[in-house]
């Protein structure tokens, strides 16, 4: 199946001062059909869009039955509902992506997971500090490598830049020889520090295995056998998103002023098999629920990714305790303009959250996770 490439650039860059008017509805299926349905939910995302960005918006359900509420407006200045099936980046949650094809290559005996990095890019993690003949495929999976955080292009994270291409690309080499360029924070496999360059690095090995680029691995091997229509992995230079789209945003509030502006989209290149990815509410959800129902991976390479023994996280995926006793894993996702947020359980039950605005730390990343859980707990 073909993915859909119409796209189209996003508005020019606007500034606007108004205070934020919010409305709320709801797009439900048979099950869910009375509108006086998921009140809990709906307080606690009328919280997280007064926290986040313009809108917010959360799709739920269980297998057959799915509902959507929006709170806010994907595009500022009108009063427009953010829809499960708009295109959005989803940033980081490119990483349960990635790291499922990793796991694929696993099964297919063409990695393994203690190996060192360095058998599959001689040379590539080196110097600075560090050894690729100590990070093993799975350090850099389970952010357990030691290499230093580091999110380029992202305001307020590191100073040091990769250089960009004359056409406003990047080469995913250059991205990860900038970010080894950072020191090392500790020994491999000692601790957890989430770093961007754990998965360009991961990026680069499922290229030499397969010959093809992460992207095209993704699409082929992930993409296109779940049908996820509304899913891409842009190419390099491609900064659009498809239509139709939630607007993201930069913004700021002052009482009960709010002050955005849209966010400039950054090329994918500079993020890569870590974050480029684009996706819907209905696309991602579909994603990992086939990852945890079985579809994507064999059990044994399921159970490494939901090992968390000694740092609470998997590979390529993190777990949560839901306030109703069950256990949930997935990913969350920062780009400028979008805040992004999957879980889904065992027994079939899922919630993806949104606002469309970036918010890194603090309020609205606690109340996005409250959503997604009272979602799931609620029903």
């Amino acid at each position: 199946m073909t993915t859909r490439r119409n796209r189209t650039r996003l508005s020019a860059a606007i500034g606007a001062v108004c205070a934020l008017t919010l409305t709320l509805t709801a797009h439900s299926g048979t099950a869910y059909a009375r509108s006086d349905d998921h009140t809990a939910t709906r307080t606690a995302l009328q919280a997280l869009q007064a926290g986040g960005g313009p809108g917010a918006a959360v799709h739920a359900g269980t297998e057959g039955d799915g509902w959507t509420l929006s709170a806010g407006t994907g595009t500022f200045g009108a009063d427009r509902p953010i829809r499960q099936d708009e295109h959005l980046l989803i940033g980081s949650q490119t990483k349960s992506f990635t790291a499922t094809v990793v796991l694929q290559l696993v099964d297919e005996g063409r990695v393994s997971l203690d190996t060192p990095i360095e058998t599959y890019l001689p040379g590539v993690v080196t110097g600075n500090g560090y050894d690729g003949t100590r990070i093993t495929v799975r350090h850099l999976l389970q952010h357990t490598s030691g290499i230093a955080a580091y999110s380029p292009g992202i305001p307020l994270t590191v100073s040091v830049q990769p250089p960009r291409n004359p056409d406003g690309t990047y080469d995913p080499r250059a991205v990860v020889r900038t970010g080894l360029s950072l020191a090392p924070v500790s020994v491999p496999g000692a601790s957890f520090t989430y770093s961007n360059t754990n998965y360009m690095i991961l990026g680069l090995l499922v290229e030499a295995v397969t010959g093809a680029p992460a992207r095209e691995a993704v699409r082929s091997r992930v993409i296109e056998p779940l049908g996820l229509t509304g899913t891409s992995f842009p190419a390099p230079g491609d900064r659009s998103l498809p239509l139709p789209a939630v607007t993201g945003y930069h913004g700021a509030r002052l009482g009960g002023v709010s002050f955005w502006t849209p966010a400039a989209i950054l090329d994918p290149s500079l993020y890569g098999s870590a974050g480029a990815m684009v996706s819907t509410l209905e696309d991602v959800t579909a994603f990992y629920r086939s990852l945890l129902g079985g579809e994507l991976v064999s059990s044994a390479s399921l159970a490494e990714m939901t090992d968390t023994t000694g740092f609470g996280v998997g590979l390529g995926l993190a777990s949560i305790q839901l306030s109703c006793g069950v256990t949930a894993w997935g990913h969350d996702g920062m780009m400028p303009g979008y805040l992004s947020y999957t879980l889904v359980t065992e027994d079939g039950r899922y919630a993806s959250t949104m606002t469309n605005a970036l918010f890194r730390l603090g309020t609205p990343k606690a109340q996005m996770r409250e959503v997604a859980d009272t979602a799931i707990c609620e029903g």
